[in-house]
């Protein structure tokens, strides 16, 4: 084992695969929300959804200290993994791979962070086995064997892998003992060929000779569908494949409670709770969305299914769980937390670079539920500058590390307006900017219900315009809108306006 670097922590804790209940790695639904509902309900392991090689390999580890989570960040700020201390000693990081070495390196990259390195080697999706990764690498045992064993001697947390069976039982059982001699610390098994689908019955009789035949413990997987509708029937299909360990994927989908020893609780208590951890650890709403919709299934065309699919963020989702207050006391606290970190650390705020003394100020968001979503303050702002024959906005927006918010500064006749809350993305930060300009000069702003008729109007004459360059075409008399305006950006260029 490699002595570790200089000022890195080095978790030694093992994780054991004997007689546990484990939430599978499912895409787009073992999120740290979904995980840490799965471990408040009784499992034991967690794992991640698998996530590419090639693509944790652009992140960058962030300690999110306004979350008490660590992030792994890709170049475009999207969060790819996040983590927090309550799973650390449970969760295992699924990565999706056909590489030796890039696998070691995303290994290296998260081993501090988790408890365990799962290498997928039975996803059939072709978004996974047509980069060689997933059951694609069923065919290529000497690929196998040499990415378990760069893993197993690489890192410092155990290494598992999860497979699917061979059409052929001989050939899976070979397959298996040459994965064993790899030196990794468990397999998952899916009792099912690579072709195979839910629909088509689990092979438990595999699943058993691959136990019998193996040392180290054999997680038992793919029996949601045909064996698993309580947390008895987990024993039960343990049993029956002479597992170590059963690793429950869809059923803990559509109600993770299953993990519970007294019965699952009801799906509206599981699902608020899981909208609380969502909104806490500040997950996206589209994914929120998309587990909440497992959940409901059948449930969906129901009033409260009707809410969840017309909901755009998490502020509507919320609502429609009857959280609204919840969501509003946590943004704040929230909010409040990001303040206090950058009051502790104010070189990190990067707050605009001028002199900030002339900038009119308000404590202003952008609601788009608000607002038409033909117009909106951006859009208004640009055209009373026509009608006044004034320059175009300029719009100059920064970002901070320390939680990724954005401000924007917008400049009008030479005077800057500036919201002081700081937003999820530029856009929405660019918006509020606009919202602030308006407002001071007592200017309609395009809220729904507001009185400004003219702008529709002139909404629609311009959808007959010449849509070409607006920067050769004749300035823009009074009461004119152009179909595609263009601001000015701090570096001078050009783009289309944003949020139109």
């Amino acid at each position: 084992m490699q002595a570790p670097a200089s000022g890195m922590t080095v978790n030694n804790l093992s994780l054991c695969y004997h007689n546990k209940l484990i939430l599978a790695p499912m895409v787009r639904v073992g999120t740290l929300p979904m995980r840490l509902l799965a471990l408040d309900y009784g499992a034991d392991i967690v794992y991640c959804e698998e996530l590419v090689d090639l693509k944790m390999l652009q992140c960058k580890r962030v300690v999110n200290e306004a979350l008490s989570t660590v992030d792994f960040v890709a170049p475009d700020d999207r969060v790819v993994f996040r983590t927090c201390e309550r799973e650390q000693s449970k969760v295992v990081f699924q990565m999706g791979t056909s590489d030796a070495e890039r696998a070691l390196a995303v290994a290296r990259l998260v081993e501090n962070d988790v408890a365990g390195i799962d290498v997928n080697m039975g996803c059939p999706k072709e978004y996974s086995t047509k980069g060689g990764m997933g059951a694609a690498l069923l065919s290529d045992p000497d690929k196998i064997e040499k990415i378990l064993s760069t893993l197993v001697k690489g890192t410092r947390r155990p290494v598992t892998c999860k497979i699917r069976i061979l059409p052929s039982l001989e050939d899976t059982l070979s397959l298996v003992k040459r994965i064993e001699r790899t030196g990794i610390a468990a397999i998952a098994v899916h009792g099912r060929k690579r072709e195979e689908r839910p629909q088509h019955p689990v092979s438990c009789e595999a699943i058993k000779a691959i136990a019998e035949t193996l040392s180290i413990p054999v997680i038992a997987n793919g029996g949601s569908h045909d064996h698993i509708q309580g947390y008895l029937d987990i024993e039960d299909f343990r049993r029956a494949t002479a597992a170590s360990s059963v690793m429950v994927a869809r059923a803990a989908m559509w109600n993770p409670s299953i993990f519970l020893k007294e019965g699952p609780r009801p799906l509206e208590e599981v699902m608020q709770k899981y909208i609380r951890y969502a909104v806490q650890y500040d997950n996206h709403y589209t994914n929120t969305k998309y587990c909440l919709c497992q959940m409901l299934r059948e449930q969906l065309e129901s009033p409260q299914g009707r809410l969840l699919h017309a909901a755009q963020s998490s502020q509507e989702i919320c609502e429609a769980f009857g959280l609204g207050a919840f969501y509003e006391e946590t943004t704040r606290e929230l909010d409040a937390r990001r303040a206090k970190l950058l009051a502790r650390s104010p070189e990190e705020a990067e707050e605009p670079a001028e002199d900030t003394s002339g900038i009119i100020k308000m404590a202003i968001k952008f609601d788009r539920r608000a607002y038409s979503p033909q117009i909106t303050p951006k859009m208004c702002l640009l055209e009373w500058c026509r009608r006044e024959k004034l320059a175009q906005p300029v719009y100059e927006t920064v970002q901070r590390p320390l939680d990724r918010l954005f401000c924007s500064v917008v400049t009008v006749a030479e005077q800057k307006y500036q919201s002081t809350l700081w937003d999820k993305s530029k856009k929405l930060a660019e918006q509020a900017a606009a919202i602030v300009c308006l407002r001071s000069q007592g200017l309609p702003e395009g809220r729904l219900g507001e009185e400004s008729p003219s702008l529709h109007k002139r909404k629609r004459e311009a959808l007959d315009q010449d849509p070409g360059n607006p920067r050769t075409q004749e300035p823009a008399m009074p009461g004119e809108l152009c179909k595609k305006p263009f601001v000015a950006l701090a570096s001078g260029q050009e783009s289309p306006l944003e949020g139109w």
